[in-house]
C-alpha cells in the first residue's frame, strides 16, 4: 500500500520517499553517478571526499587527484551518463535537467555533431521513464578562450539543449563577459541559470540576474543576506536551485540546521532541492528531502509543497 510524502518523511520510509515524483534541476552529469557505481566500473575503491572541504578549490582538488585520472575520457563520461540517469530514476526524478559541459567536446572528435547524437541517444533511451532536459554548461574560465565561446554559441543552434547555466569561479569573469551568449539563448528559447551566491552576496545575485536575464539561479543563498534582495527575488519569482549537502560539504554554511533555504522559502523566494554532484556529496534528492525534515528545517507539509511546486 503506498504512502503520501508527507507521511513517508514522518515515519522515515526512504522506500517511500524516493517513490514520490520529484525533480532534480542543479546538476553536473560528469559528476552525477553515485561513487560506489564508479567503483563498481573499476573495480576498485576510490577515496572518499572529506567531509568539508574548503569552497571550490577543496572541490577541484578531490576532482583532480582522486577522480579525474580514472574518469576524464570519453568512455568514462558515457558510463557516468547514464549511470546518473539510471540513479536518477530510481530516485523518483521525473524531470532532470542536467548540465553536458561545452568542454566534453574534447571527447568526441566529430566535435558537435557527434555530441549531440549522444545526447538524443540518451534523451530517446530514457524518454519512458524520464523527462531528460539537456542543460549547455559553460564554466566562467571558459569565457576567456574563443574557441569554446564559438562553440557555445554553436551549441544553442542545435537545438538540442533546453537551457545553459554558467559556473565555476565568480571571480573568473563577469557577468557581461558572457552577456552575447545569454542573449542568444534567450533568443533560442532556453531557460537561463547562472551559479551565484553560492559563496559570494546577495548584491552580486540580484546584478547576475538582471545582466543575464536569469530565469533561476544556481544555488543564490548568499541572498539571504539582504531583505531588500530577497523581496526582490520574490516579487520577480526568480528561483533558487538549492543543494543544502553540497553547501555543507563545501563550508559555504556550516550545517544543515542553520541552512539559509529556510530564510528564502519565508521570504517568498520559490526554492527547489537538488544534488549539484552526487558523486561527491553522496545525497539523492529523496535524502536531501529526508535530511531537511531531519534536521528540522522545514515540517513535512513544507516540504511537500516544495516539492509539488517543482513539479509545476
Amino acid at each position: 500500500m503506498s504512502i503520501d510524502f508527507v507521511e513517508a518523511l514522518s515515519t522515515d520510509n526512504l522506500d517511500a520517499i524516493k517513490a514520490a515524483a520529484k525533480t532534480d534541476v542543479h546538476a553536473h552529469i560528469f559528476l552525477s553517478t553515485r561513487r560506489e557505481n564508479m567503483e563498481r566500473w573499476l573495480g576498485h575503491p576510490l577515496t572518499k571526499p572529506p567531509l568539508k572541504m574548503k569552497g571550490l578549490e577543496g572541490m577541484h582538488e578531490y576532482i583532480d587527484e582522486v577522480l579525474a585520472p580514472h574518469l576524464d575520457h570519453r568512455e568514462g563520461f558515457e558510463f557516468i551518463a547514464a549511470s546518473a540517469i539510471d540513479d536518477a530514476v530510481q530516485d523518483g526524478v521525473v524531470l532532470l535537467e542536467m548540465s553536458f559541459d561545452i568542454r566534453l567536446l574534447k571527447f568526441y572528435s566529430g566535435g558537435l555533431t557527434e555530441l549531440r547524437a549522444f545526447i538524443e541517444a540518451l534523451v530517446e533511451r530514457y524518454r519512458e521513464q524520464i523527462d531528460l532536459r539537456p542543460e549547455l554548461g559553460f564554466a566562467r574560465e571558459c569565457a576567456d578562450d574563443p574557441r569554446l565561446m564559438k562553440l557555445a554559441h554553436q551549441a544553442i543552434e542545435l537545438d538540442i539543449f533546453q537551457s545553459i547555466d554558467l559556473y565555476s569561479h565568480q571571480e573568473a569573469c563577469n557577468p557581461e563577459t558572457v552577456k552575447p551568449l545569454y542573449r542568444k539563448a534567450r533568443e533560442a528559447g532556453m531557460k537561463r541559470k547562472a551559479h551565484v551566491g553560492e559563496f559570494g552576496g546577495a548584491e552580486e545575485v540580484r546584478r547576475t540576474v538582471e545582466v543575464l536575464d536569469l530565469d533561476e539561479v544556481q544555488h543564490g543563498i548568499g541572498a539571504a543576506e539582504s531583505v531588500d534582495v530577497m523581496r526582490w527575488l520574490s516579487k520577480n519569482q526568480t528561483q533558487l536551485n538549492i543543494c543544502p549537502t553540497s553547501n555543507v560539504m563545501l563550508d559555504a554554511v556550516p550545517d544543515l540546521a542553520s541552512h539559509p533555504i529556510r530564510i528564502l522559502f519565508d521570504n517568498g523566494i520559490p526554492v527547489t532541492i537538488n544534488t549539484d554532484d552526487l558523486m561527491i556529496f553522496g545525497q539523492s534528492v529523496s535524502e536531501e528531502y529526508r535530511n531537511l525534515y531531519r534536521s528540522g528545517v522545514f515540517s513535512a507539509q513544507e516540504l511537500e509543497d516544495i516539492r509539488c511546486a517543482s513539479l509545476v
